[in-house]
């Protein structure tokens, strides 16, 4: 396949670079807000693009149920379903069929079967299926169906994954698209080297049109996740984009762009927003904490999204402690906001050489 994928700066194996995809040019590294079931929660998608979000993520598993892949391809596709005009990619719901695994029935060479969250109807899931839904949904980059093992299971399940991952790959590599859709394939493995080495080739092999690393951040240890990602990403393409599924960290997101990776998501951002917790400089601030109920400091200095150009921590704690939607709102447009600061900066980094020093300085800001 033509690569979409240009390189533009490399500092190590940390990588800046631009992604072409239907609905716009985005410049890697990036962070991708989740917007699960088709919206950033609290958010409306231009307070999305203020932030400085250059692609979104939704979830095909939820979307399929509620409210309906075949009823968005209707009403003219995700992006004007959701009023988002930029890049959308979509996760195949491999991790949420695989995660809710009370609810799994069987898996098979052929899918898997389970009841579904929603009405708890006994449910069929392949990977044409997967590829068939994030075809009507019209998603900028479809990921592919994987297995997806939770921590600690023994080798030989461990392998089956990765044999499965493959196959299933192979299903899903030609399957139909939506126009200009781009599809990118999932490495498995856990943190078994030689499994995690044959799925990262195997996939690779494929030739899709980027590169994911998946099937990690679910509980292991965090030096071992990262010394399996460096690995991975050493393996992968040079040509692809690398996305590494579900980090957004602070300190996680510079370990994987160090390690080559692209991109990355997380629903951290808002999800800490929802407990009243800020991303900052300084950490995390439990805005519910009573030392805040006079501070007259924004969420952080320097910041310059709406929640620290306009309001004081007193006012987003009074905010949050009475159950306002707009203290979670303005925290979750600061988190966001945060994250991509963050990210921009290990890009001029990059660009200029200096991502180490970057790297270094940002990590001694965050531990102070």
């Amino acid at each position: 396949m033509t690569s979409v994928y240009q390189l533009v700066g490399q500092d190590g194996a940390a990588r800046a670079g631009l992604l072409q995809t239907a609905h716009g040019t985005i410049q890697t590294p990036v962070f991708m807000p989740v917007g699960t079931k088709a919206t950033v929660k609290t958010l409306d998608p231009l307070e999305v693009r203020s932030a400085g979000a250059q692609i979104v993520l939704s979830n095909t598993y939820h979307l399929h149920f509620r409210p309906g892949d075949e009823l968005i391809a209707e009403l003219g596709g995700l992006h004007r379903f959701m009023g988002w005009d930029g890049p959308i990619l979509t996760d195949s719901g491999g991790f949420q069929v695989f995660s809710l695994r009370d609810t799994i029935a069987k898996v098979d060479d052929e899918g898997v079967t389970f009841n579904n969250v929603y009405d708890g109807a006994a449910t069929r899931y392949t990977p044409q299926l997967a590829a068939a839904i994030q075809a009507n949904l019209g998603s900028d980059i479809a990921m592919c169906l994987d297995q997806v093992p939770p921590a600690g299971v023994t080798r030989r399940e461990l392998e089956v994954a990765v044999r499965r991952t493959t196959d299933w790959a192979k299903l899903q590599r030609d399957a139909p698209r939506s126009p200009g859709q781009l599809r990118f394939g999932i490495s498995q493995g856990g943190i078994d080297p030689e499994l995690r080495r044959r799925s990262v080739e195997e996939i690779a092999e494929l030739d899709f049109d980027g590169n994911a690393i998946g099937g990690l951040a679910i509980g292991e240890e965090r030096d071992v996740m990262f010394a399996v990602t460096d690995e991975a990403t050493a393996m992968l393409p040079e040509h692809k984009p690398r996305y590494f599924m579900g980090i957004g960290d602070p300190e996680g997101i510079l370990e994987v762009i160090e390690a080559g990776v692209d991109m990355f998501d997380c629903v951290l951002p808002t999800r800490t927003a929802r407990t009243g917790s800020a991303l900052t400089w300084e950490g995390r601030l439990n805005l519910r904490n009573a030392q805040f109920a006079r501070d007259q400091r924004p969420l952080d200095e320097g910041c310059d999204c709406p929640a620290c150009t306009r309001f004081t921590r007193a006012y987003i704690r009074h905010l949050v402690n009475q159950g306002e939607i707009l203290g979670i709102k303005l925290i979750s447009l600061h988190n966001i906001r945060f994250l991509i600061q963050l990210t921009d900066g290990a890009r001029a980094a990059i660009l200029n050489g200096t991502f180490a020093a970057y790297k270094s300085a940002a990590l001694d800001r965050l531990s102070a």
